[in-house]
C-alpha cells in the first residue's frame, strides 16, 4: 500500500505541477473553447485573481505532494479544487470526465491513507 500512495501522491503532484506551471508562465497556448466552458472561463478570468489563486494553490499542494511534506494538509487545501474539477467536467466539459474522477479518487486516496492525521479534527470539544 505503501508504494500505491508514493505513485498516486507524485501522479497528482505531477498533474498539478504541469498543470500550474504551465497556465501561470503562458508555457502553453490555450485551446479553442465554446460554450458553457467558455463562458465559465471567462467569468474565471473577468474575477482577475481567481485563475492566478487557483493556480498558486495547485503549485503550493502539487509541491507538498511531490516532496512528501505536509501532505495530508496539502490535501485538505487542494480539495475544493478537485471537487471544482470534477463537477466542471460533469456538468460542462464532459470530455475531461476521467482526469476529474482520477483527481477525486487520488485525493481521497491520499486521505484514506493519512486518516490518522485527521483524527483529531473529529473529536468533539469540551466547553469549559
Amino acid at each position: 500500500m505503501k508504494i500505491l500512495y508514493i505513485v498516486v501522491r507524485l501522479l497528482l503532484g505531477a498533474l498539478f505541477l504541469f498543470s500550474s506551471i504551465a497556465v501561470l508562465f503562458n508555457l502553453v497556448p490555450e485551446p479553442e473553447i465554446t460554450g458553457n466552458m467558455k463562458v465559465f472561463n471567462d467569468g474565471i478570468k473577468a474575477s482577475g485573481y481567481l485563475l492566478t489563486l487557483i493556480k498558486v494553490t495547485e503549485l503550493v499542494c502539487a509541491i507538498a505532494f511531490l516532496s512528501g511534506r505536509f501532505v495530508p494538509l496539502a490535501s485538505v487545501i487542494i480539495a475544493p479544487v478537485v471537487v471544482n474539477i470534477l463537477l466542471v467536467h460533469i456538468m460542462i466539459a464532459p470530455e475531461g470526465l476521467a482526469v476529474g474522477i482520477f483527481v477525486v479518487v487520488a485525493n481521497a486516496f491520499l486521505g484514506y491513507y493519512n486518516r490518522s492525521a485527521f483524527k483529531p479534527l473529529f473529536v468533539p470539544v469540551h466547553k469549559v
